[in-house]
């Protein structure tokens, strides 16, 4: 009798458990990872790829699997011949249309969507530059994902490390999202280097004609000689201390000239109407770290260092000697500016004579 009860609950199990362990093995191999492949979002100019661009490749290698580069707008067919030598990618896709050319959020998002889609990517890079912060949040809402911001690690293929509170505590960030989609810091990943070799190069699967929903009307542009911000290896930056537009513009471009940097402001002097917002310096504006990063007039808010601190070498001129600047600065000099700005630019006017 209890053999009976025995086998007849042998009977009942086994199938059972032949039924649990299809359904591990289905579920298995449904939570299988899909193998590993990037898409790097770069951003051209004048036929080439700008400078912010080319950490993009340094940091879309991070994760192991092979790099597809997606350049657009006009000129994005000839740009892609540079774009195909950098180190590590595989593959290169343009879309040549020119209403891609200002990267307009409303018309580039669905096409870097719709190639993330046919790609069937796993990661997306870009630079947390305007374009980036423009384009790659609306293309994470309209797939349904959280985009992660202003990354200055790769840990691997899900985990990220990015600051947080204005670069005063570093937050170590784990996504479960099928597509991560990252804006990376190009100023914590290295420039990726051209090679001999040539990657793949086609046409974006999209038609390139499509009919976009946002036109650019115009722009008016100031050309300077001076080196761009973005990537300068000497800035020099004034802030509120200035007192008006007219001390700005007396002061910071003969300074600028003098040592053959760019300008740049706080957020005081762009609020003030110092200075365009083009050149704030920030948490809210751009992220700089030249070789030289003079202050004048800066008092040191967190939300400045947050777009300077990792300068080389970080100069500050105030007449305040608690100003915050100086604790991050290697070199301070308190003084009136109006008089130390004049003399400083005199000498190495003199210098470079």
């Amino acid at each position: 009798m209890c053999i009976c009860v025995a086998l007849a609950r042998a009977s009942v199990l086994q199938p059972f458990r032949q039924s649990a362990r299809s359904a591990v093995s289905s579920r298995l191999f449904l939570l299988s990872p899909r193998p590993l492949s990037t898409l790097a979002i770069l951003e051209h100019r004048e036929g080439r790829i700008s400078a912010q661009s080319f950490p993009v490749v340094t940091a879309a290698s991070k994760f192991g699997g092979p790099i597809t580069v997606l350049l657009a707008g006009s000129g994005s067919k000839e740009v892609s011949t540079q774009a195909a030598k950098l180190n590590g990618v595989e593959k290169v896709i343009y879309a040549s249309n020119n209403a891609y050319d200002k990267g307009l959020p409303e018309n580039f998002a669905p096409l870097l969507v719709e190639n993330i889609k046919k790609g069937n990517f796993t990661h997306v890079v870009g630079a947390h530059s305007a374009f980036g912060k423009n384009i790659l949040p609306r293309a994470s809402a309209l797939l349904d994902v959280q985009q992660i911001s202003d990354c200055i690690e790769i840990k691997d293929e899900n985990t990220f490390v990015r600051p947080i509170y204005a670069g005063n505590a570093i937050a170590t960030v784990r996504s479960t999202d099928t597509i991560k989609i990252v804006t990376i810091r190009g100023t914590a990943f290295s420039p990726a280097e051209e090679t001999s070799s040539s990657a793949t190069v086609e046409e974006a699967p999209v038609d390139p004609d499509a009919e976009c929903t946002t036109a650019w009307v115009s722009e008016n542009l100031t050309r300077s000689e001076r080196p761009d911000l973005g990537t300068a290896p000497k800035v020099v930056s004034g802030g509120r201390g200035l007192k008006d537009k007219e001390n700005f513009d007396r002061l910071m471009p003969p300074l600028a000239d003098a040592l053959g940097a760019a300008i740049g402001a706080s957020r005081a002097a762009v609020d003030a109407g110092f200075a365009d917002n083009s050149l704030q310096i920030g948490q809210t504006g751009k992220v700089v770290a030249p070789q030289l990063y003079l202050a004048a007039g800066i008092s040191g808010a967190i939300q400045h260092l947050a777009g300077m601190k990792d300068s080389k070498v970080i100069a500050a001129i105030n007449k305040d000697p608690d100003a915050p600047i100086f604790q991050v600065a290697d070199v301070g000099l308190v003084a009136d500016l109006f008089q130390a700005i004049p003399e400083l630019t005199e000498k190495l006017n003199t210098g470079n004579k």
